[in-house]
């Protein structure tokens, strides 16, 4: 059950304001920032995601937690430390608690432990066994000619 205490998160557009160091974020890259950074973690980075660690004018500095592809899938991180220059980002977003999505989540594993609760239940009641099919040879009694 500890599934329902981890939340939904989502990333939600910063507004041009950069939030302070240790903010989970989101970088959205150009694609000039997509081919300088192609050689060190991949040609075809769409988001980095990760926790902020420093800001100034030129960059920013990441400990990256996930990356998301072009054509689909991600791939996780543990926080390697990656230099943004700023000219590299195209949007950031902020990683945000999504109470909403956290109490449909929580709705709909409730629902899912009640069923399967209630029917482990439903197999503890008696259980009836079928009579004798006919022809069944164990209950059929033969008579001598």
């Amino acid at each position: 059950m500890g599934f329902l205490l981890v939340g939904c998160y989502s990333l939600v557009p910063t507004g041009g304001t950069v939030p302070k160091p240790g903010t989970e974020m989101g970088f959205d890259l150009t694609d000039a920032g997509r081919l300088a950074l192609g050689g060190s973690m991949g040609p075809e980075i769409d988001q980095i995601e990760g926790r902020l660690i420093e800001r100034d004018s030129s960059e920013y500095v990441v400990g990256v937690t996930g990356i998301r592809l072009l054509h689909g899938g991600d791939q996780v991180w543990n926080g390697e430390v990656v230099h943004l220059k700023t000219s590299y980002v195209a949007s950031l977003y902020e990683r945000r608690f999504s109470a909403t999505r956290s109490l449909a989540l929580g709705t709909a594993a409730v629902g899912a432990i009640a069923a399967i609760a209630t029917q482990s239940l439903a197999g503890l009641g008696s259980v009836s066994r079928p009579g004798p099919s006919p022809g069944d040879t164990a209950h059929t009694q033969r008579r001598p000619r």
